[in-house]
């Protein structure tokens, strides 16, 4: 039931996996915010620290780059960008207003990259939803990272940046 005044939650999907056959870290999200949906672009709240955590990891200026060059960048460093959640109902951009969420086949996306070696979950709802899916592997590590989000301020952006830098163990020269 709505309260008065309250609009009914949107179907929102995500995007299309920015990966290629040399992808060896997939970094999941959990589904777009609607600044990411508006511009068509993965992480594009200003607020969302992910182009300068992922720079900070790369040693890049990615946040200067347009976004198509963002893209190769990683790319060429063997990172690839997905979420964990197909579609879902959700009224705002917060994860914790995710409602009737169609997941991913992770497993089957996984074993159709030949050279994967990590999956990263950026924040806690991507890790629950991907972990569930994903269960235990032997074959991957699995890494959960705190949310490069904005509404995730009960960690510094410092405290953030070290924990992310657990990805550069699986980034490859350019």
């Amino acid at each position: 039931m709505l309260r008065p005044g309250q609009m009914p939650a949107r179907r929102k999907a995500a995007f299309p996996p920015s990966v290629d056959e040399g992808t060896r870290l997939l970094i999941l999200g959990s589904l777009p915010g609607d600044a990411s949906i508006k511009q068509g672009e993965y992480y594009a709240h200003r607020g969302n620290a992910f182009w300068a955590l992922m720079g900070d990891v790369l040693g890049e200026d990615l946040r200067g780059l347009p976004y198509a060059m963002r893209l190769k960048r990683l790319k060429a460093r063997h990172v690839g960008l997905w979420d964990v959640i197909e579609s879902a109902d959700r009224e705002g951009s917060l994860d914790s207003a995710i409602r009737g969420a169609e997941l991913r086949d992770l497993g089957a996306f996984a074993a159709r990259l030949p050279v994967l070696e990590a999956i990263a979950f950026n924040g806690r709802t991507a890790a629950v939803h991907g972990r569930r899916q994903l269960g235990e592997r032997s074959d991957l590590s699995l890494i959960d990272l705190p949310s490069s989000s904005g509404a995730f301020a009960s960690m510094s952006r410092d405290a953030k940046r070290t924990a992310w830098m657990a990805l550069a163990a699986f980034i490859g020269d350019a």
